[in-house]
């Protein structure tokens, strides 16, 4: 029995959508590099039109593409003066902790029958071998790691050269690729796909614009509640922090910690402690409940419940990767929920 035209071409989708999927889940791993060039791409395309307006296109992709490396290599360089600073201090603070926790915690504990004594001379020694000023032991440690996990080391460094390579050849090309991918519609669909499209594209900026004044926010708010607690250290601690929020969890995660050595060192009491778990707890706060489900959820029309349960749906469903797309992608379903419920409107099963 011949299958009418319509359901055939519905199975032909359905084969294709599957075929698809499989591929994706088998080609992982190769193609999360290729997708990271894409999301880049994305980002930079506008700032590569605008340049290429006065310059060759290929000259304005490097410069924006160098630029973009620069700004992501300042941000980690965040980084350099709080460990520059807090090694020498750590190397001289480590025994003298070790020191006040055997004197405090090992009687405690011998009244409850267990017998625990630091060794001091032990920890001193490594102190002195891992911490030392020149910094040999930290490079010993980095060429035994380096040893061990090789492959993932070489991972790392493959990805960090194709990245920039895809990117550059993707933006280069990009509006190649754009009239590519337009020719593959059919064209009784082009309108509706190219109106899809659109809309998609206007909501993800919409996003990107609220996630980046989310993340000016959070690095003013760290850096003077900082500040106002006296830490030396208070602005490059600070504006790491907001910057890597856009990273969910993990670049408050990293800002924190950053935060508490800074403040047990400065401060060697529990007042820097108190201090960071004050601030940092109303600043996740202020980003959960009112900076991200206000100016990212508004602006791409998700509610702020929406926006919530999103969150933990995606990060549930896919880890880290889900919670870092999760808004994006949120921003897409609802683009599509919005033209599937416009056509259900306008469909005679509503009408009747």
């Amino acid at each position: 029995m011949k299958l009418p035209l319509t359901q055939r071409l519905m199975l032909a989708w359905l084969a294709l959508a599957g075929t698809s999927v499989v591929l994706v889940w088998l080609l992982a791993p190769v193609l999360m590099p290729f997708l990271t060039a894409a999301v880049l791409a994305y980002v930079l395309q506008p700032a590569v039109d605008r340049l290429s307006r006065r310059l060759p296109r290929a000259l304005a992709v490097v410069l924006v593409e160098l630029g973009a490396m620069a700004a992501a290599l300042g941000v980690l360089l965040l980084i350099v003066p709080i460990i520059s600073r807090e090694l020498p201090v750590l190397r001289d603070q480590i025994p003298v902790l070790a020191v006040r926790l055997n004197d405090h915690l090992a009687p405690r504990l011998a009244q409850f029958g267990i017998a625990i004594s630091l060794d001091i001379e032990s920890i001193k020694a490594f102190v002195l071998k891992y911490f030392d000023a020149k910094g040999d032991g930290w490079l010993a440690a980095l060429l035994s790691s380096a040893r061990i996990g090789g492959s993932f080391l070489l991972a790392i460094i493959g990805n960090a050269v194709l990245v920039p390579v895809v990117t550059f050849y993707l933006l280069l090309d990009w509006h190649d690729l754009q009239r590519r991918l337009r020719r593959m519609v059919p064209p009784r669909y082009l309108d509706a796909v190219l109106g899809f499209t659109r809309e998609c594209d206007a909501v993800l900026g919409q996003y990107l614009r609220g996630q980046l004044l989310v993340m000016l926010i959070l690095a003013a708010y760290y850096t003077v509640a900082l500040a106002l607690a006296r830490f030396d250290l208070a602005l490059p601690v600070g504006i790491f922090t907001g910057l890597a929020i856009f990273v969910p969890y993990v670049g408050f995660g990293i800002g924190a910690a950053l935060a508490l050595l800074a403040g047990v060192l400065q401060y060697a009491s529990l007042y820097g402690v108190g201090v960071v778990a004050v601030v940092y707890g109303a600043g996740q706060v202020i980003e959960s409940f009112f900076l991200t489900p206000r100016l990212v959820g508004e602006r791409i029309g998700l509610h702020p419940l929406a926006v919530i349960f999103v969150l933990l749906a995606f990060g549930h469903l896919f880890g880290f990767v889900g919670v870092l797309l999760a808004l994006p992608a949120g921003a897409l379903v609802l683009v599509a929920l919005r033209r599937m419920r416009a056509g259900y409107v306008a469909s005679r099963l509503y009408q009747g």
